[in-house]
């Protein structure tokens, strides 16, 4: 059973999006077009987007679920006419059909669970080898060095972490409450205000070419951002 977040413009009439799947024993959690509702501790198995109607929109989120690096599978759920409308740019997992049967949903969902399950288990295995490449970054844990663009930067060991904290999860949000957790420990007892400055910090040493990697959420907390994501970056604008 699988832990299903639908994403409606219209969350009352959720049951409608998808039919077959109140057929189905997974766990259904409605929501509207909102990305906070994926900034949230709760593991979702597969993000599924209403697409039925405003195409671009629907796009546009998925893209930015993309970008905010939502954990697991995205599908899009269309109509038939919307099929032509669907490529490689709404950056999705898979597409489903409004009108499909319960055995097809099924099989559409436990299919891309797989396939990012085994993805992301081989992200894991790439990353125990010590370095984390993410665009012009190159951070090697084993000698706490980055280099950024071919320069290697002068960072403390608070400024070391926190950076790699963010890398290790490209897009995806972090709160102030977590970096500091992560970064600082349970038993500190500074303020959220001590990460804004260490974030200041990273940013005046990767330059102005690259001050942008470090990513505001207004209100949330920062976010990763490649540059080879600056184009994603600016379209999911509307976060901040």
């Amino acid at each position: 059973m699988a832990q299903v977040l639908l994403m409606t413009p219209s969350p009352e009439k959720g049951a409608t999006v998808l039919p077959a799947l109140g057929l189905l024993s997974h766990t259904v959690h409605v929501v509207g077009h909102d990305l906070s509702a994926t900034m949230t501790d709760r593991p979702f198995d597969v993000v599924l987007v209403d697409a039925r109607t405003d195409l671009a929109v629907a796009r546009g989120l998925c893209r930015m679920l993309r970008t905010a690096q939502t954990p697991g599978p995205i599908i899009a759920v269309v109509t038939e006419g919307g099929l032509a409308a669907v490529t490689e740019q709404w950056q999705v997992t898979d597409f489903v059909l409004e009108g499909a049967g319960p055995a097809e949903v099924e099989a559409r969902i436990r299919l891309a669970t797989t396939i990012c399950g085994s993805a992301e288990r081989q992200d894991r295995q790439d990353r125990q080898e010590g370095t984390i490449s993410e665009g012009a970054l190159v951070i090697d844990e084993s000698a706490y060095t980055v280099r950024v663009g071919g320069r290697a930067l002068d960072l403390t060991y608070k400024e070391f972490e926190l950076l790699k904290r963010l890398a290790q999860h490209p897009g995806r949000v972090a709160t102030r409450a977590q970096l500091l957790q992560d970064v600082w420990g349970y038993d500190y007892y500074g303020g959220t205000r001590t990460v804004d400055v260490h974030v200041r910090r990273l940013r005046a040493k990767l330059g102005a070419e690259y001050e942008s990697m470090i990513g505001t959420v207004r209100n949330v907390g920062y976010r990763f951002i490649a540059d080879a994501d600056a184009g994603l970056a600016a379209e999911a604008a509307v976060l901040e």
